[in-house]
């Protein structure tokens, strides 16, 4: 798993963001208005970060007066609704912001919309818009940007339960980044460890243990071809994620503290194997911890409602 992995699993809304304001120059609107929206868009989000969602919204909305036009400012808006568990609602914004978003923009918030649905596990309604910014991404010859946004689909899938999709949205990843002609043979060693782990997740779902453990093994290789040591963090999240389907919870939560405790996901794990643990107490203070994120990205929608029901809040 390398950097773009964890932009497109766990920094998704940096992928948002991103393009956003390079497309906003081109706007229609006039610029000094379009440059005042964008710096209120900028304030809402450094609040919503503090999980200041009512006076972000507030702002979002001065930025939609000040540019009627703005998709980032319907987008922003849409996130925060969701961060508060209002999904319908949400989701009225971000198909705004699909519409108003020009041809060349659309991947992010077609991508954001299926995040909105992963917050529901309703990885069929999600994979409706995943597959419209993934062929817009093959249809540009975008194909690492298209295996990511496969690969966040299969995420999805798996995240919801449905293992037969997963594996085969991982498979069309795998199979769309090798068609980059730009890859390096250490790039390949990385789609592979990424494919390896997706397998090995997979079979540890379905309660195939060793079939897990044999994919474990094959990514680890790949990922010492791929010679790049900085993604050697990442490796704590698939073994502990394998033991923990395994129902070796104490070495789910050894290996799943080395892992990123700024992810969501991880952080998810760790309660649900303290839990099964016997330490409740140590639990919930991993639950709090995930609902003190809000981030808007695959990780939290998986994570968010699950610790908000197990701690007994709301989605806000």
């Amino acid at each position: 798993m390398n950097h773009k992995l964890t932009v497109f699993f766990t920094f998704a809304t940096i992928l948002v963001w991103a393009p956003m304001a390079r497309s906003q120059s081109a706007a229609a609107t006039p610029s000094g208005k379009a440059n005042d929206a964008a710096e209120l868009i900028k304030q809402g989000r450094a609040l919503s970060n503090q999980g200041k969602l009512n006076e972000a919204l507030a702002l979002y909305q001065q930025a939609l007066q000040q540019d009627p036009k703005s998709y980032q400012a319907e987008m922003a808006i849409g996130m925060a609704l969701d961060l508060k568990g209002q999904y319908a609602d949400a989701r009225q914004h971000f198909q705004k912001a699909i519409q108003e978003a020009p041809e060349q923009a659309k991947v992010g918030p077609l991508r954001t919309m299926a995040v909105s649905y992963a917050f529901q596990n309703d990885a069929g309604e999600a994979a409706k818009y995943e597959q419209q910014a993934f062929d817009l991404q093959v249809s540009t010859q975008k194909f690492s940007d298209a295996a990511g946004t496969a690969n966040e689909l299969a995420r999805i899938y798996l995240e919801s339960g449905d293992v037969d999709n997963a594996y085969k949205w991982y498979q069309k990843g795998y199979e769309t980044a090798l068609r980059d002609p730009k890859l390096t043979a250490a790039d390949k060693g990385l789609w592979l460890f990424r494919w390896e782990n997706a397998q090995a997740r997979i079979a540890a779902r379905r309660g195939q243990a060793a079939e897990a453990q044999n994919h474990v093994v094959a990514a680890k290789a790949a990922l010492d071809q791929a010679s790049n040591p900085d993604q050697a963090r990442f490796w704590p999240y698939l073994t502990g994620y394998v033991a923990f389907y395994a129902s070796d919870y104490k070495a789910a939560i050894a290996d799943l503290e080395q892992a990123d405790q700024h992810d969501p996901f991880i952080l998810l794990l760790l309660a649900q194997a303290y839990d099964k643990s016997g330490d409740h107490p140590k639990a919930t203070e991993y639950y709090r911890k995930v609902l003190a994120i809000y981030a808007h990205t695959p990780t939290n929608a998986f994570a968010r409602p699950q610790a908000a029901k197990m701690v007994g809040e709301g989605g806000s």
